[in-house]
């Protein structure tokens, strides 16, 4: 059965065959049905390897930090929150597209300023206030 691509944004989108979906038995508690049958999904999208991602995109997710990325450049999403097999692969899908969106902005970088001369005279200003109230206190090293 041939699902259709997960839609990134309005230009961007992930076809099937990018996809490798592998069902497994879930963890956890969920009595007699969770040895029975594998409903939870391990979903794994090659980041380095994909020809439907732009260079730009695919270096910020490459560069971010994250521990379901592996050192070859694979992303790996487990999805066991939901019983049936159906809502976990769209679980898994949309969390794919919620991780690429959030790397589609690109970050504002950062201008490096200089405080203003006010501030500098501010700052000043309360040291020698701190300065004046430590140089009132008095050690008593008799008592």
């Amino acid at each position: 059965m041939a699902s259709p691509p997960v839609t990134i944004s309005a230009y961007l989108s992930i076809p099937d065959a990018e996809l490798v979906e592998r069902f497994v038995r879930a963890s956890g508690a969920g009595g007699q049905n969770v040895n029975k049958v594998s409903t939870a999904v391990e979903l794994r999208f090659d980041v380095a390897g994909s020809p439907s991602l732009p260079e730009p995109l695919r270096s910020r997710l490459l560069a971010r930090r994250d521990r379901r990325m592996t050192g070859e450049g694979v992303l790996v999403i487990d999805a066991q929150r939901f019983r049936t097999q159906d809502r976990n692969r769209e679980d898994a899908r949309e969390r794919l597209a919620a991780f690429i969106q959030e790397s589609l902005s690109v970050p504002k970088p950062r201008v490096a300023t200089k405080p203003s001369y006010g501030a500098k005279l501010r700052r000043l200003d309360e040291k020698k206030g701190r300065a004046q109230i430590k140089r009132g206190r008095t050690t008593r090293h008799w008592e």
